[in-house]
């Protein structure tokens, strides 16, 4: 169940990128973030929606947190380690707790604008690193 609020708020992410750029495709997304950076700030609030797009960055990462069983979301990890197989095992926790990681890595291009997301990074990282590793 924990599990599932990182895929919601990642489907909710695509609905509302969608909504903002009109497509899914990476390379034209982040042409459109860079454009928005060189064009002035008044231009930028008449043509870029702010508020949509911070959710965009704060919904990025409920996803990468849900996916890298990082702290809140974290309960997941052990009872995926309990597989009936260490295939099972593996596929749960590995490969999911990497893909929470790309995620982030693949959308950091978004994360430009908002300087509050990074202090929300480092916040959960730190938990789940100083916190969940006893």
């Amino acid at each position: 169940m924990t599990n599932k609020v990182g895929d919601i708020a990642l489907l909710i992410c695509c609905v509302i990128t969608f909504t903002i750029f009109k497509t899914l495709d990476f390379p034209i997304i982040n042409s459109c973030i860079e454009t928005c950076l060189l064009i002035s700030t008044d231009i930028r609030n008449i043509y870029f929606d702010t508020v949509c797009y911070n959710k965009v960055c704060y919904f990025l990462v409920v996803a990468a947190i849900g996916k890298s069983a990082q702290a809140g979301l974290h309960i997941w990890l052990p009872e995926a380690m309990e597989g009936p197989t260490p295939v099972s095992s593996l596929i749960h926790a590995a490969t999911m707790v990497t893909a929470g990681i790309f995620l982030l890595i693949r959308c950091s291009y978004f994360f430009s604008n908002v300087t509050n997301i990074f202090i929300l990074l480092i916040f959960f990282g730190s938990i789940t690193a100083f916190f969940l590793q006893l």
